[in-house]
Parts: structure tokens; sequence; C-alpha cells
């Protein structure tokens, strides 16, 4: 589809869905654009960011405030609407979190970490971008490719920009997952952290998140 063919189909689109609910009262309003909010918060797996959301309210509404009167009404549920990775996203309240893995398994082990894969991902978030060598420099031996490669089977890393160093070796970068998985909406909201971890053993104790 042409981007022409692109625009008018989304100009098409928006006359079509009516964002301003302009003949109901203000209350079923405001309750419509709560509901449309939640809707497509449950419907995505992944945070959802503010102009995003804004695109299913009124011109000038305030999702912060839609977000606030949603979270009001979840209050004592067993989840809640969580901030993070710059965007809202729903998840069960971590009190329940031995009730939900009694039940079945949902993966846990997918946030399962060796306390050196702990001590790596901790390294990239904290010194990213970083390459292979700089890892070497922070624990004094090779990180194995292996290892990498789990961090990123499990979406916590990616690939960045390539290193000023020779051979332009590529680098590592966390992702959006790893703020998720880790309750930040940004890097900055990284702990303080002492990463002495450099005799970790691989195959010692993991570690649950």
């Amino acid at each position: 589809m042409s981007v022409a063919a692109k625009r008018k189909f989304a100009d098409e689109d928006a006359a079509v869905f009516d964002r301003e609910l302009d003949e109901l009262p203000q209350d079923l309003r405001w309750r419509e654009w709560m509901g449309r909010i939640e809707a497509v918060l449950f419907a995505s797996a992944t945070p959802v960011g503010r102009d995003d959301l804004a695109r299913v309210v009124g011109h000038g509404v305030s999702v912060e405030i839609l977000i606030d009167d949603i979270q009001a009404e979840l209050s004592g549920r067993p989840y809640e609407l969580a901030q993070v990775a710059g965007g809202w996203m729903f998840r069960t309240r971590t009190q329940f979190a031995d009730a939900i893995k009694a039940a079945a398994d949902l993966g846990d082990q997918a946030l399962a970490f060796t306390e050196m894969e702990m001590g790596v991902l901790c390294a990239i978030a904290y010194h990213q971008p970083i390459d292979r060598a700089g890892l070497k420099d922070i624990f004094g031996k090779e990180v194995s490719r292996d290892l990498l490669a789990r961090l990123r089977y499990k979406d916590l890393i990616a690939s960045g920009p390539r290193s000023p160093r020779p051979g332009a070796p590529h680098t590592f970068v966390t992702t959006e997952t790893f703020l998720v998985t880790f309750d930040l909406q940004t890097l900055r909201d990284l702990p303080e952290l002492d990463l002495g971890v450099g005799n970790a053993d691989e195959a010692t104790q993991t570690v649950q998140v």
C-alpha cells in the first residue's frame, strides 16, 4: 500500500471512529474513555505509550487522569496498571506470584537467571553500549557467546551500535523487555549497584525475577 493510500485509509478510519463522543453526557463519555483505555491495555502484551492511548479518547483529554481513575477502581484487585518502559500495562500484583506459580506453569523459568547471567545483564545495563571486550574488562574473563545468546533469547538484550574499538565489534544494549521485567520506567531508574561479580560461577545458584 502506498504512503498516500495509507494516509487516505487512516483519514477515513479517523472519520469513522468517534473519539469526542459529543452526544454522550459527560459522565458516560468519561466512562467510555476509561473503557477504551482499559481495552487497549488489556489487548496488549507490552506497555502502551501515552500517544497511542490518546488516539482512542477525545482531543485534549488527559490520559494520565483517565489512568488515575482506572487505577483507583482497581484498588483491592489482584492486578494493577503499572507504568513501565515509558508506557502502561496490566499485570498481576506481586503478592499473588506464589498463587500463580502454584496454579500453572506460566513460564517462570524464562525469568530464572544464573548468578553470572544476572551479573552480565547488570553490566550491560549500567555500561551500555558495551562489547564483549568491555565485559571482559569488567569480569576479568571472557563472557561466553552462549550466555549472551540466552539473554538475547529472553529478549533482555539486543545489538547496539558498533564499538569504536579496532574491528568495530558489535555492542549490547538492554531492551524494553528488560525495563518491564525489572519494573523500570527508564534506565535512569536503575539503582546503585555493586557490580563486583567477577568471580561468579555460571553454574551457581539461579536468581528469580
